[in-house]
């Protein structure tokens, strides 16, 4: 019995451990450019698009690099990946802070990408699968409880940082922020070992099963419903700031107001948590995308009143912070928790490439339009495609 309280405390201190980076991860390297998105521009004397185009390559890698990734740590552990990955996003970080000009940004960027895959929600779901087997919706919702402060956290603090310091010298502290929290903790605190060689087989273990999931019609509409979901849910994240702007709110005001989504999808992963035992991911999943259009819709006529857009960041957080765990759950729900990380990561690969192409495409939209009330009506449209595609996917999975 002693033996199995302690394993027991060895994996809630592998959540533990993720908790905290998770915060790091996300908010160092995946929300905080947004609030130094403008300064870059000016400093380097590029445009918007170019500027949001240097982002837009960094997810595009992510994206890449999901499936290899998660079938590493199906074999190989997730110590050494994610170790890496937080070293990278150091070293990489200093280097953003010294670039000067279109070519190292891109380059920087690009790099930082392959970072991001080796170190987000992911790979981080991937090592808990190594771990947790009855446990696994439990120990993904509370990592998440955790992840969703990182714009509470970040952006704020980056926004102070950015103030007080310049953008170069604000990013360099993210770059050491990273090296001192990250890279001890999953060091010290992930597993090293792969799955056991004689486990039962996974979906996507080999060329084989892969290419039966991408047969499957639960399949392709489940990764539609989550891809369209990122690609509204990414443009969302780099824009948030400038659509509230448009509406009048100052840029420390819109960031104080943009940092109340992450309490909501904390709160959003409560109330998962506490309904788990009651309803299954798959219909969790269709309350939360239902829900996301919703929200724009409410952000889109806000005019510019500061108590709409905190009902939108109520909707808009808990979809997204339910959405980060039905991501995570459901397809262990239909295929299965062997392999996880093969899965899982075959599925991300589209859906991480809409979060490259989220931004860009935005930011398309705005230029044309010439105004966010149109983007944030395009992305609500998004959004309701997004809930059919799920709703067909788990239709099929209850038949």
């Amino acid at each position: 019995m002693p033996e199995e309280d302690d394993k027991g405390l060895r994996r809630w201190g592998v959540v533990a451990a993720l908790g905290v980076t998770q915060v790091v991860s996300w908010g160092s390297l995946y929300y905080a450019f947004a609030v130094v998105m403008e300064a870059v521009r000016r400093d380097l004397a590029i445009s918007s698009p170019v500027a949001v185009g240097a982002y837009c390559v960094a997810l595009l890698v992510s994206g890449i690099v999901a499936a290899p990734v998660g079938r590493h740590i199906d074999r190989h552990g997730a110590m050494r990946a994610m170790t890496a990955g937080s070293a990278a996003a150091a070293l990489l970080l200093a280097a953003l802070s010294q670039v000067g000009g279109v070519l190292s940004l891109y380059a920087v960027w690009a790099g930082l990408g392959v970072a991001m895959g080796l170190v987000l929600y992911e790979p981080a779901f991937a090592s808990l699968a190594l771990v947790f087997r009855a446990d696994l919706r439990k120990a993904i919702t509370v990592l998440t409880l955790a992840g969703g402060f990182a714009s509470t956290v970040f952006w704020p603090l980056t926004q102070w940082l950015a103030t007080a310091l310049g953008w170069r010298d604000a990013v360099l502290v993210l770059a050491a922020i990273n090296l001192a929290v990250c890279v001890p903790l999953h060091a010290l605190f992930l597993p090293a070992r792969g799955r056991p060689a004689d486990a039962p087989r996974g979906a996507a273990d080999d060329a084989a099963g892969r290419a039966r999931l991408l047969g499957d019609g639960r399949f392709r509409w489940l990764a539609a419903a989550f891809t369209l979901n990122m690609l509204a849910f990414s443009a969302m994240g780099l824009h948030l700031l400038a659509m509230m702007q448009e509406q009048g709110f100052t840029p420390e005001t819109a960031a104080w107001l943009a940092a109340l989504v992450g309490p909501m999808q904390v709160a959003g992963r409560i109330a998962e948590f506490a309904f788990a035992h009651r309803v299954s991911a798959s219909k969790v999943g269709e309350i939360a995308l239902l829900a996301f259009p919703v929200s724009l819709l409410v952000l889109a006529f806000a005019g510019g009143a500061a108590g709409t857009v905190v009902l939108f960041a109520v909707l808009y957080g808990a979809s997204n912070g339910v959405m980060t765990i039905v991501r995570g759950t459901v397809p262990a729900e239909i295929w299965g928790r062997e392999g996880y990380g093969g899965l899982t990561g075959l599925m991300a690969t589209p859906v991480l490439l809409a979060r490259a192409a989220g931004p860009f495409a935005a930011a398309g939209v705005l230029a044309l339009a010439g105004g966010y009330r149109a983007v944030t009506l395009a992305l609500a449209a998004v959004g309701v495609l997004s809930w059919a595609a799920f709703y067909l996917a788990v239709r099929r999975h209850r038949h």
